[in-house]
């Protein structure tokens, strides 16, 4: 054999290992499984009301307490009082925790396995939902309006 063939032939197995290599990653990336939020620990518990207000006093000094350094967000338990109920666009229930006289509140949106657990809340009552942040309260300038804080993947812990 030549040595252009032995190149060409080692330049394909290279090839070909990285190719797989590759795909096994791939494979593995879109196959695995999600963070289960409701069985993991709760890193923080709070009312909605304080959470929101650290947000609007200082949203870089929250994101540092509440996300880690890959932008994930630790496990939370917010407690406040139901101030509104709806379904979003993909049938997933969501609450607002919104204190009277408060500027913002914090939006609970919950998954197909706990909407079930979310029918009997009403407004007024008072819940404690674990879940995680996906976005912080802030003040929108041009819309002169507060946006409210955003959990994700919630469910309810307790209800007062």
């Amino acid at each position: 054999m030549t040595t252009k063939k032995k190149i060409f032939k080692i330049a394909l197995i290279v090839i070909g290992v990285g190719i797989l290599i590759g795909g096994g990653v791939g494979y593995y990336m879109f196959n695995k499984p999600a963070r289960d939020i409701q069985n993991t620990k709760t890193d923080f518990s709070y009312n909605a009301s304080e959470i929101v207000d650290e947000y609007l006093v200082d949203a870089k000094k929250a994101d540092d307490k509440y996300l880690d350094e890959a932008g994930n967000s630790k496990v939370l338990e917010v407690t406040g009082v139901v101030a509104e109920i709806s379904t979003d666009f993909n049938s997933q229930t969501v609450i607002l925790l919104k204190e009277e006289g408060d500027k913002a509140g914090v939006s609970c949106t919950f998954t197909p396995e706990t909407n079930a657990n979310a029918e009997n809340i009403k407004i007024g009552d008072r819940v404690t939902i674990k879940g995680v942040i996906r976005s912080g309260a802030s003040f929108d300038a041009d819309l002169d309006m507060y946006e409210n804080v955003i959990i994700e993947k919630s469910d309810i812990v307790a209800t007062k």
